[in-house]
């Protein structure tokens, strides 16, 4: 049980957790693979390499600590990192990993004169609390999906049923359950799990968006080529027709919110593919909708075709405009920018944004949004790392 002398003691490492917070988490993680590496798997270990990764944790425990004694203001952080968790499969046993991880990262990188056997036994406690939010969230999840119609829990089979090529570098994947039982709808803009086994590497996880809604009988992801991508690689240079592996329930939080008012998407590059589930379930529902999206040109962008002929015969409802780094059958050459968002937003009451793509390319449209007068709660991404990054 957390007290109020270990919440006073949590408040006091904040200005530490600001200046130092991402050397701790990569000494964190460093020492959790070295001693455990059988949770290596859990962790994709590009973002491991670019930082991404102990810059999201070190943001999350700063967050923590800051919230320590309101920690309904954690909902929507806690709410993400659930969902990834469940996408991922993260159970109880990992989490004393973790702890024992995270308080020997403590002391060694602040020293015992800071890392008091005091400060070690508030931290303890406080990650003992945020576990046991954690693993009831996602136990709460981990049931839903298994009681669900099409639903299960954990690991289950599916096969590659077919697979067609969106661009230069984008294919999509076909996936039907090996059993040939329905399978779980998702939300449109989630995403699955995937386990895969590597000749080099053995185990690795990944998350990848649906490009297509569920019709609880096969999911459609698809995938960029990524220059030393293990899992993307691996998916278009080894994976056949035919060819099984391992699917956990979709998960997510980046979903089309219910509502009645125009939406506007905003993609760039292979940020496209959680929109298409997105624009297919509002074009549904009867709602005004303008896609916007940005390739490196018309060789590079996916579904182009498919999007057009959506837009012709949704005339009247769906507004399509492509904005292409090179001027070939595009609305737009060069890079989009706020003036040409001004004039492309839908207006009307209502507004939902939703905007996924580069991290430079998310901050430019979330600013720009901001100015436009879009309000921040119907301004909607998903975003791998702290927030701020985008500001």
């Amino acid at each position: 049980m957390i007290s109020s002398a270990h919440r006073d003691i949590i408040r006091a490492t904040v200005p530490l957790l600001e200046t130092g917070g991402e050397a701790l988490t990569r000494h964190f993680y460093q020492l959790m693979f070295d001693q455990y590496p059988q949770v290596k798997v859990l962790f994709n270990q590009t973002h491991q390499a670019r930082g991404d990764q102990p810059r999201a944790l070190a943001n999350a425990v700063l967050m923590y600590a800051r919230n320590i004694d309101r920690l309904d203001s954690l909902g929507p952080l806690v709410t993400q990192i659930v969902q990834k968790h469940v996408a991922l499969q993260i159970l109880p046993e990992h989490y004393p990993i973790v702890g024992t991880c995270l308080l020997t990262s403590i002391r060694q990188v602040l020293g015992e004169q800071v890392a008091t056997d005091a400060v070690l036994d508030a931290w303890a406690a406080a990650y003992a609390q945020l576990a046991d939010i954690l693993i009831g969230a996602e136990e709460g999840e981990y049931a839903r999906h298994a009681q669900a119609h099409g639903g299960w829990r954990g690991a289950r089979r599916f096969r590659l049923g077919r697979r067609v090529a969106e661009s230069e570098h984008i294919t999509s994947f076909y996936f039907v359950p090996v059993d040939g039982l329905p399978v779980l709808r998702a939300l449109p803009g989630q995403y699955i799990g995937l386990r895969v086994l590597l000749d080099a590497t053995g185990e690795a996880r990944r998350n990848y968006s649906l490009s297509a809604p569920s019709d609880g009988r096969e999911y459609r992801i698809s995938v960029k080529r990524e220059a030393g991508g293990l899992v993307s690689g691996y998916l278009h240079d080894q994976l056949k027709v035919g060819d099984s592996l391992d699917l956990f329930p979709p998960a997510g939080g980046f979903v089309l919110q219910e509502g009645a008012g125009p939406v506007v998407l905003i993609s760039a590059g292979v940020g496209i593919t959680p929109m298409l589930p997105m624009l297919q379930a509002a074009l549904e529902a009867g709602r005004r909708v303008h896609f916007i999206h940005c390739a490196r040109n018309a060789q590079a962008q996916a579904f182009g075709p498919w999007l057009q002929a959506l837009a012709h015969s949704h005339a009247n409802q769906l507004f399509y405009y492509r904005v292409h780094g090179q001027g070939d059958q595009c609305d737009a050459a060069g890079r989009l920018d706020r003036e040409l968002l001004r004039k492309w937003l839908p207006g009307g009451e209502g507004l939902d944004a939703y905007f996924l793509g580069p991290k430079a390319f998310m901050g430019d449209v979330k600013r720009w949004l901001g100015e436009l007068g879009v309000p921040a709660e119907r301004c909607h991404w998903e975003f791998f790392g702290p927030a701020q990054a985008l500001e």
